[in-house]
Order: C-alpha cells, then sequence, then structure tokens
C-alpha cells in the first residue's frame, strides 16, 4: 500500500542545498495502513476544528447583541440532538474497529516470521540472529522477509523505534515484548530510542539496513558467527550442570523439558502457565515462584550468575528440544 504521506510536499534544509521530507519514508507492509489511519484522524480533527470554529464566529456575529433586539429562548430539538450524538459516535466506532484491525496487524508476527533477539543497554541496542551473527546499533534484514523482534532490557526502559516502518515497542526490564515488520524496499533506516533511558538517551541511535534476500545472504556469509543461540544454549545448559536433574530419566528431580514448549505447565498448588520465554526466564531466576507439580522446590535460584543474553540462548535452545517420536504430551 502506497503512504499517503509520500504524496506530501518535501521541506527546505536550512542550507537550502537539499530537500528533507516532512514524514519518514513508508518502507514496510503495514506503514500504508499506520499512515492512512493516521490521515484520516488528523482530516477529522481539522474538519470539526474548522466547523466549530466557524459555527462559533457565525453565531457570535449573527446573534450580537444589538440595540432594540432582545433573547429570545430557542426551544430543544429532538432532530439535532440525535444528529449530533449519532454523528461522532458513528465516527468513533469507524476509528475504533479501523485501530484495532491496524493493532491486531501490527502484534501479530507471521507464523513464518525470522526471529532475531534484541537486548536493549544504556545506550546501545545488540542483536542476533538466529544463525549467531552479532550486531550493535545494526541490524540488517531481508527484503520481503517477516521479521520477529523478541526484546528485553538489561537495566531501563527502552523503546525501539524505526519510524520508516512505523513500528515503537517498549523494552522492558524482567519481560520479553514482541513486535515485526517486513521491509519492502532495501535503503538504510534510523533507529532509535523513544523512550528517556538516561543522561546519553539521544546517543541511543542505530540502523536497519533492509537488504535484497541474495545480498542479505552474502552479508550473513561475511559476518560470520561462532555458533547459533541454539548451541550457545546447548553448552550453557550442560555448563550449568542443568542436565543432571532436567532429563527424560526416571526419578529426575526435574521435569523433563523437551517438548514441553508452546504447552501448559501444571502447577503445584493448582493452576497452569504457558510454556513460553516469559516462564522459562522466571523459572531460571525465581524457581521458587511457579513450580511443577510433582517436583520439590529444589532448584536452585541462577540470578546474578546469567545475563540476558544468556537467558536468551537458553530459551532458544528449550524451545528447540522436541518431544521423543510417540512420546506423550507432558502435564
Amino acid at each position: 500500500m502506497t503512504s499517503w504521506f509520500a504524496l506530501l510536499p518535501a521541506l527546505q534544509t536550512y542550507d537550502g542545498s537539499q530537500t528533507a521530507p516532512l514524514f519518514p519514508p513508508s518502507a514496510s507492509t503495514v506503514s500504508g495502513e499506520v499512515d492512512a489511519l493516521y490521515a484520516f484522524l488528523v482530516g477529522v480533527s481539522i474538519f470539526f476544528s474548522v466547523l466549530i470554529f466557524a459555527l462559533v464566529i457565525g453565531f457570535t456575529v449573527r446573534f450580537r447583541r444589538r440595540p432594540g433586539v432582545h433573547a429570545t429562548p430557542i426551544e430543544g430539538s429532538l432532530p439535532l440532538e440525535l444528529l449530533w450524538t449519532l454523528v461522532p459516535l458513528a465516527i468513533a466506532m469507524v476509528i475504533f474497529v479501523w485501530g484495532a484491525k491496524v493493532y491486531f496487524r501490527t502484534v501479530r508476527a507471521p507464523s513464518d516470521a525470522m526471529q532475531i533477539d534484541v537486548t536493549g543497554k544504556q545506550w546501545m541496542w545488540k542483536m542476533q540472529h538466529p544463525t549467531g551473527q552479532r550486531e550493535i546499533n545494526d541490524l540488517h534484514v531481508p527484503v520481503g522477509v517477516p521479521v520477529k523482534l523478541r526484546m528485553i532490557s538489561e537495566d531501563v526502559i527502552h523503546s525501539f523505534y524505526v519510524p520508516a516502518f512505523r513500528i515503537k515497542r517498549d523494552v522492558v526490564p524482567g519481560r520479553y515484548s514482541t513486535t515485526w515488520f517486513e521491509a519492502t524496499q532495501p535503503g538504510e533506516y534510523h533507529l532509535f530510542c523513544a523512550e528517556y533511558c538516561g543522561t546519553k538517551h539521544s546517543q541511543m541511535i542505530g540502523r536497519v539496513f533492509a537488504l535484497d534476500p541474495v545480498e542479505y545472504q552474502a552479508w550473513l556469509a561475511g559476518a560470520g558467527a561462532a555458533e547459533t543461540p541454539r548451541e550457545a544454549g546447548a553448552k550453557l545448559f550442560t555448563s550449568l550442570r542443568c542436565d543432571t536433574c532436567h532429563n527424560s530419566q526416571s526419578g529426575a528431580r526435574g521435569p523433563d523439558l523437551a517438548g514441553r514448549w508452546g504447552g501448559k505447565s501444571v502447577l503445584r498448588g493448582g493452576g497452569s502457565a504457558t510454556f513460553d520465554a516469559d516462564h522459562v526466564r522466571e523459572s531460571i531466576l525465581n524457581p521458587g515462584a511457579k513450580l511443577a507439580l510433582g517436583y520439590e522446590p529444589l532448584m536452585p535460584s541462577y540470578s546474578g550468575q546469567v545475563g540476558e543474553e544468556q537467558l536468551l540462548a537458553l530459551i532458544a535452545y528449550i524451545e528447540s528440544l522436541a518431544a521423543p517420536q510417540g512420546a506423550k504430551e507432558k502435564p
């Protein structure tokens, strides 16, 4: 969808040597929809602002106080009351339905999206690709491929903001947040932190490079990677001795983690929890918060021993664990 703002004029820069766009470029599959809704909201606001001011000025002139003219009471009008009640209601419902559609479009990543882990830290963005390549303040992505970002902060609240893609998502400590985009045009785009995060907040900037798929593969090959997040997580899982308790052997002191991802974990004392990234993270840092049914609180806390990037690696490894063929779903 072509952005409505592409039709707007450009502004001259101070030296007059070049022009600067009034709005950022439209370079993602959702940017056109966001711009259309924004243009509608602006148009409705301008229309009613002009209408109200015109009526105020018109009535002021027409019904001004004049010698020999006395004020007369005005009776209520049911059709008029219905008009200015139902028209705003209809406009509000259009905005609500349209806004909800755009919202769900922007928060629900396609199932085949490529996932990239993002860690915010004063004052930088750290990214890791599924094939292991790491970047700081730069992000290379292929054009025409949905990209899902799983994000968390190491310290304070940040906000991942790419104006050209019309995405902005808060990145908070202690909880994973996600957003997604699909670049439609090759180019270099600005990346900002849109939440004040300290004295060098204005320096927490970066770039997103949208590349042709062939160029992206060439970049991956040239960037190099020692190991993927899953491989790093597997090594960490062994070095922390997690495998001594979480295994498929009879009498294991912890639940077997293979094949659990995305299911429900039945908890001791009643209730259940979705076995996802947030649940795994909490179980590593605060294992006593939600104990699995049938197991004792033997696991120590790893808070302060593993960082956010290591946690992401462990989560990637646990997510990759498939249940053995023929195995029943675990509680």
